[in-house]
């Protein structure tokens, strides 16, 4: 049991280092249409994320799928940039999110997501015989501290829209033009072009 709590601790620390903040960028662009009173889509949303995460992380992991590292650096905060952008739209339009492109949303940017992590995880499995059960634990732990800091990001968007002036939409607009700009200096670090 030992190994499934050091590869959940993994997966936990993940999502919460600062260092590799566009995981938690992507989520705050993901569901930065949503209120609290949509937990359920939500919580199903960032499940679908972890989805995708997951299938791309193992294939990685296996060698089955292999991307020049530099492209999967411009790709991840290129879906921050576009779920943040698709986000905008959907607020304009209708106020909210938009569930019915989301969920896709969630697993196909979250097969880019998990390319990006495959190479330390790979070093890491590389003494282990079988790589099924951390690579479950590992994404356990994503998920449980996905939906952590996602909770702790609702909480804290319901404060500000309840005590301050800013209505949801507004500050569901701030969220997502400050994904945009971030992924935008994040695709430039990147140096891809």
């Amino acid at each position: 049991m030992g190994d499934f709590a050091l590869y959940f601790r993994l997966g936990l620390e993940h999502i919460t280092d600062w260092a590799a903040y566009d995981h938690m960028l992507f989520l705050v662009a993901l569901i930065a249409g949503y209120s609290w009173f949509r937990w359920r889509a939500i919580a199903l949303i960032v499940t679908a994320f972890t989805i995708g995460h997951s299938i791309t992380l193992a294939l990685s992991v296996l060698g089955i799928l292999q991307f020049p590292s530099n492209m999967i650096e411009f790709a991840i905060p290129l879906t921050i940039f576009l779920t943040a952008a698709y986000t905008l739209i959907s607020l304009r339009s209708t106020g909210t999110g938009n569930l019915a492109i989301h969920y896709p949303m969630g697993v196909i940017f979250g097969f880019i997501h998990g390319m990006g992590f495959s190479n330390y995880l790979r070093s890491l499995l590389g003494k282990e015989e079988s790589i099924l059960w951390p690579l479950l634990s590992f994404n356990l732990g994503l998920e449980a501290g996905q939906l952590l800091f996602v909770a702790l990001l609702l909480f804290l968007s319901t404060l500000i829209v309840k005590y301050s002036p800013l209505r949801f939409k507004d500050w569901a607009t701030v969220l997502s033009l400050i994904s945009m700009l971030l992924s935008l200096y994040l695709m430039y670090q990147t140096k891809f072009w």
